[in-house]
């Protein structure tokens, strides 16, 4: 395969029980699959560590701005879009197979966006639980049942 942001061979490498190809020694970019770009992130998955480090060729220079074709899909351009709500990192994925590509390091932003997420979320004094979401929604059961 080709990568789709400097045309070098990609190479797959394996990440745990997932075989992802990188762009080594080229730009550094990374090609998931459908649904690999998710597994690597699973806490268990400690294995893609190692590609948050692909060996780039700093010379190398990628236009942000052009399309690109999918890797694995003739013919077809990944769409780019943000990763999250919070809108702080663009992919690029395929609307035909589902992969992503992700440029160097954009992994590393999307980990660290969801590690800032996570700690909010268990910090935050305002969640609540779901035992009181139960007994929120039994009073307005029973508030209801009382006006018929």
């Amino acid at each position: 395969m080709k990568c789709p942001a400097c045309f070098n061979d990609l190479t797959e490498m394996q990440v745990g029980s997932l075989a992802v190809d990188v762009c080594q020694g080229g730009c550094g970019g990374i090609w998931f699959d459908a649904f690999e770009l998710q597994r690597a992130d699973e806490e268990q998955e400690v294995a893609g560590e190692r590609l948050l480090n692909i060996e780039r060729d700093e010379r190398i220079q990628v236009d942000p701005n052009r399309k690109r074709d999918c890797p694995r899909c003739s013919g077809v351009k990944l769409k780019r879009h943000f990763f999250s709500p919070q809108r702080r990192v663009e992919v690029d994925e395929c609307p035909n197979c589902g992969g992503y590509w992700l440029d160097a390091g954009e992994l590393a932003q999307i980990r660290l966006e969801k590690s800032q997420t996570t700690q909010k979320v268990k910090s935050s004094p305002t969640s609540i639980s779901s035992d009181v979401i139960r007994y929120l929604y039994r009073l307005q059961a029973e508030s209801r049942a009382g006006e018929r």
